[in-house]
């Protein structure tokens, strides 16, 4: 086994822990498993660690609820910081167990952490996954009594997130109604 398929396989037993499984199986690793599928069709050739951080981006997320924090966007805002920081930390033990060096764990937890966006180019991909995985196998669900308006500035803060190269790729890959699609092609 190499050293990738040790650190996957870790993530993918912590992940398995899961309680949450609405969709017949440990969210937590759906979403694992999820992440790195639209991995492997947006970058084919993508690093070890970009696999890495991809695979474990929610690593035990739901060990640190929502609601544990102040309602409000600087609860949320507080929540994913704190969760970045975890599931960065929790990684880079994974991968030190296995073997990778301190700047391999180093910059997947950039990666986890955001640190970066539109200047990294590892950032980036992983940001542009992040949104690929949230639209094609949450957004329907995460969507249902939403408020239009609501959900409008959602789907524009996602596009504005990812890459000009990834907006153009989701207006061809999902049938995204007006106004929608508008976001993508600003």
């Amino acid at each position: 086994m190499t050293r990738l398929d040790t650190v996957l396989t870790a993530i993918d037993q912590a992940n398995a822990a899961d309680p949450d499984q609405s969709e017949g199986a440990p969210a937590a690793l759906l979403y694992g498993q999820r992440m790195t599928g639209e991995l492997a069709r947006l970058h084919p050739d993508a690093p070890d660690i970009l696999k890495i951080a991809a695979r474990g981006q929610h690593i035990e997320r739901w060990t640190s609820p929502r609601n544990a924090y102040p309602e409000g966007r600087e609860g949320y805002l507080t929540w994913r910081r704190d969760l970045g920081a975890f599931h960065a930390r929790r990684v880079g033990e994974i991968m030190a167990a296995a073997g990778y060096d301190a700047d391999s764990v180093d910059q997947v937890g950039r990666m986890i952490r955001k640190e970066g966006i539109k200047r990294d180019d590892l950032v980036q991909a992983l940001e542009d996954v992040i949104c690929f995985t949230f639209l094609r196998w949450y957004f329907a669900p995460f969507a249902t009594d939403r408020d239009p308006a609501e959900l409008e500035r959602i789907v524009a803060r996602t596009a504005r997130k990812m890459s000009p190269e990834a907006r153009a790729r989701a207006l061809t890959e999902f049938d995204l109604p007006e106004p929608f699609a508008a976001a993508f092609r600003a």
